[in-house]
Order: structure tokens, then C-alpha cells, then sequence
């Protein structure tokens, strides 16, 4: 199961109270203070795991909270300290409050921390109260007051190329034969019902990461067909690879073309202006070529390459991958 969506609690450790204590030793009928400070609360921090590709732990345990400072002690003994919670979140997690809908935290680096919820101080003891006109002071502090809300984590895949395109378009037939990744291949649509990622050894020293989104469909960006969910696994692309299944069918590749294009112009968060490369796929099986044509008039004319390929008999792959990488380089050299 990949789940891209979770909504967990947090509460950091209440920080432990100061002690009031004096010195009890003999001979010394009158010692002063001596009460230590109480501990700091413990912390609850998301950090990006490197093992971690799905959000799946947290629906089983939505809720975590943190240990309390212990409090002070006499002979100036500070209280232990709450030990924090260390939360594992897979790399590509955006962090929101989940009652006010602000992002917080965008987790894109390898071990990238954010304190989702930060732990009391810990109180201070009578003894940090003893001055020149208090020579046995009774006061201390309380511990400092534990943090706690609701947060909502979406993760969105990081990877360099997207793969977009209606249900069938060969999304999953392509990412199979250009990356050891292993998507389930069907001749039916939505065969993909989860992001993959895959990478391609483009040379000996250069990669790059593509995502197969699952198939997306008219209405997409309202959630139809959960296209909103899927829409955001490509937020964070550099380029993406338009498919469109040459298949002699309704609607024309044309109209294939438009109807996902207009999907990413309506969700917005930059889709549109992302740079795209139109690929019309499955050649090795007969298609239109006066169909064909106006696909390829239609991207020269939106100022988008066109690539003419066939997953199935490796054919213009590498042009297709040659052209994605010179629009990661050319992205890179800004």
C-alpha cells in the first residue's frame, strides 16, 4: 500500500518543576538553597529517514507524545530531561498545521529535522533565586508549558522527470524498459494505482529519477478519479514527459493531449509552466499518421519537442531520454 497522506498528533514533555531544598548537614544548622533545576521536556521531531518511501506507519499509530522533564532536586541536581521522540518521515514530506493550513516544514534533504512540537524548559530551582537581600529564598519555577496540535503530512515524490498522461498512455511500459523499476503493465487502464520511481543510468556518472503518476482524467484537479492526489507527486518535477497513446480511437491524440494539459492549467502550482516533451507512444502497432501529425503540429506550436517512441520495440528512446536530459542540464547551469 502507498499512502501519501497522514495526520498525526503531537505533544511534547511538560518541563519538570524547580525544587525548593536546603542543606541538611551537621554543623550547619543554617545552610542555604540548594533546590536544582527541573528538566526540559522532551521534543517531537520529524527527520527525513532514509528507509522510509510511504507514509503507511502512521496509520497505525497517529498519535506521539513526549516524556515530561523530571523535576529538580536538593544538592543542586537538575531533573532528568525528557528524551525526544524522533519521527521517521520519508524524503519529499510536507509538513501542515492541520487547523490553520500553514506549511511548516518542507522535508527535502537527507536528514532534514523539524521540531514539530518543542518541550517545556525545564523550572528553575530556589537556589538561582538566592541573592544579597534573600539569603534563603522559598520560591521556584514550574515547569514550562508542553506544545501539542494536530499536523497533516503529504508527501510528494522527488524525482527529476514525470511521466503524465490518460490511463493506458504506456506510462508504466516506458518507466519498465528505461529503469529497473517494476510497475504493474496491463492493456487496461489504471493498472497503476500508486506512484513509482525509477532511475536512469544515463552515463556512467549522470541519473536522473523519473515518476510514473497514475493515469489522470478528465476532472482530475477536483479529485476525480483521486487526480488531485496524484497532481502533486509532479509539483516538484524539473520536466515532464507528456505520453499520448497513438491508438487510432476517440478521442484523437490531439484531443488526448489538450484534455491533460487543461487538468494541469486548472490545479495550478506551476504544472503549466513546467518545461514538456510530447510523446506519442506505441509505434510499433499501427496508428494514423495524418493523427500523429497534428499532435506533433500541436506541441511545435506550444513550443514543446515532440518524440515519436515504442517502449515495447525500444524505439526513440534514447532521443526521449536524451532531450530530458538536456532540459535538466540546461536547469542546472542557471
Amino acid at each position: 500500500m502507498f499512502l501519501d497522506t497522514a495526520k498525526i498528533f503531537v505533544q511534547s514533555g511538560h518541563g519538570g518543576a524547580g525544587c525548593v531544598s536546603f542543606r541538611h548537614e551537621k554543623y550547619v544548622p543554617k545552610g542555604g538553597p540548594d533546590g536544582g533545576d527541573g528538566g526540559k521536556g522532551g521534543s517531537v521531531v520529524l527527520v527525513a529517514g532514509s528507509r522510509v518511501r510511504t507514509l503507511i506507519s502512521f496509520k497505525y499509530k497517529r498519535k506521539f507524545k513526549a516524556p515530561n522533564g523530571r523535576p529538580g532536586m536538593g544538592g543542586l541536581k537538575t531533573g532528568k530531561k525528557g528524551t525526544d521522540v524522533v519521527i521517521p518521515v520519508p524524503l519529499g514530506t510536507a509538513v501542515y498545521d492541520d487547523v490553520t493550513g500553514v506549511l511548516l516544514a518542507d522535508i527535502v534533504e537527507p536528514g532534514q529535522k523539524f521540531r514539530a512540537a518543542k518541550g517545556g524548559i525545564g523550572g528553575r530551582g530556589n537556589a538561582r533565586f538566592k541573592s544579597a537581600t534573600n539569603q534563603a529564598p522559598r520560591r521556584c519555577d514550574p515547569g514550562g508549558d508542553s506544545e501539542s496540535r494536530w499536523l497533516r503530512l503529504e508527501l510528494k515524490l522527488l524525482a527529476d522527470v514525470g511521466l503524465i498522461g490518460l490511463p493506458n498512455a504506456g506510462k508504466s511500459t516506458l518507466l519498465s524498459t528505461v529503469t529497473k523499476a517494476r510497475p504493474k503493465i496491463a492493456d487496461y487502464p489504471f493498472t497503476t494505482l500508486r506512484p513509482f520511481l525509477g532511475v536512469v543510468e544515463w552515463t556512467r556518472h549522470r541519473s536522473f529519477v523519473i515518476a510514473d503518476i497514475p493515469g489522470l482524467i478528465e476532472g482530475a484537479h477536483r479529485g476525480r478519479g483521486l487526480g488531485d492526489r496524484f497532481l502533486k507527486h509532479v509539483e516538484r518535477t524539473r520536466v515532464l514527459l507528456h505520453l499520448v497513446d497513438l491508438f487510432e480511437g476517440s478521442p484523437s491524440p490531439v484531443d488526448r493531449f489538450e484534455l491533460i494539459r487543461k487538468e494541469l492549467e486548472t490545479y495550478g502550482a506551476g504544472l503549466s509552466s513546467k518545461p514538456v516533451i510530447v510523446v506519442g507512444t506505441k509505434s510499433d502497432v499501427p496508428f494514423n499518421l495524418e493523427r500523429e501529425t497534428d499532435l506533433r503540429e500541436r506541441a511545435e506550436e506550444l513550443g514543446f519537442p515532440y518524440c515519436r517512441v515504442s517502449a515495447v520495440a525500444q524505439r526513440g528512446l534514447q532521443r526521449l531520454l536524451g532531450l530530458a536530459w538536456e532540459y535538466l542540464e540546461e536547469e542546472e547551469d542557471l
